[in-house]
């Protein structure tokens, strides 16, 4: 019998094999590579959500394959260049003076990172007093980290020397300041706190030698860059005669270059 050329499945599958299969090819390829593209955005989006509060690195570029270690995380390179230049300090709690507080936990007793200043009637005696910026100072973080911490304001000061340090204000009870402000001594910041009613009321108070954003733990095995608060205050006033000072009133000084100590020579401990 003659074959119908129309009806000859052999050559039709032939034909449509040459042509639809580079066809398919083609569109399975764009479809895997938008799937990649929406997948990793997606993963991506994922990442940089994990990291808030922690969402800034400073000089560490942010990439979704990087590992965040917030012990490395520091002030930007215009923040540092804004601390303003200081040569007195006073005590931040009690008043301007440092009256009517004691230190009830002194650096390093127990591995303590700073100092636990409280008001002299005990207990919850000092709640909602105010606490005061212990010099002139650039706001970095203002912020609540962990119920461990409560609120927590961290204050970047350049000293003479050149030397960038901080203070770390931690439990506050209410904040004052917005990051990025800056301060003057003995300007009020904020209140003591309790942590939201996991400790007695007391300002955890510590003195850092680099310009770190990481807020990390009130306890190490190393003193981590700390040094001893109240006896650096005492060592910085510079005012032995003149006790009374009052705090300054205008403008913060113009800041000046700054250079980076990694071995702490101009802010050793006191």
């Amino acid at each position: 019998m003659k074959k119908i050329p129309y009806l000859d499945l052999r050559q039709h599958w032939k034909e449509w094999h040459q042509l639809a299969l580079p066809i398919f090819v083609v569109i399975s390829a764009v479809i895997l590579v938008l799937f990649l593209m929406a997948r990793t955005k997606d993963q991506a989006r994922t990442w940089e959500e994990s990291l808030i509060p922690a969402k800034r690195m400073g000089l560490i570029k942010i990439k979704p394959e990087a590992v965040f270690d917030p012990a490395f995380a520091v002030a930007s390179p215009i923040e540092m260049v804004k601390a303003p230049t200081v040569d007195h300090f006073d005590y931040p709690v009690g008043s301007r003076l440092g009256a009517l507080t004691y230190n009830a936990q002194p650096f390093f007793t127990n591995r303590h990172l700073g100092d636990d200043l409280n008001g002299i009637g005990g207990q919850n005696s000092d709640l909602g007093d105010p606490v005061y910026a212990i010099s002139d100072g650039l706001v970095l973080f203002a912020g609540w980290p962990s119920d461990g911490w409560g609120n927590v304001i961290i204050l970047q000061h350049e000293l003479k020397s050149g030397q960038l340090v901080q203070s770390f204000y931690g439990h506050l009870d209410s904040m004052s300041v917005p990051v990025g402000s800056i301060v003057r001594r003995g300007e009020e910041i904020g209140t003591i706190g309790t942590a939201n009613d996991r400790y007695l009321a007391h300002l955890h108070l510590e003195i850092r030698r680099y310009p770190t954003i990481d807020v990390g733990g009130g306890y190490a095995d190393s003193r981590l860059g700390r040094i001893a608060g109240e006896l650096a205050l005492t060592k910085w006033r510079t005012r032995p005669d003149d006790a009374l000072v009052s705090a300054p009133e205008g403008a913060p000084p113009e800041p000046k270059s700054f250079q980076l100590d990694p071995e702490g020579e101009s802010a050793t401990e006191p």
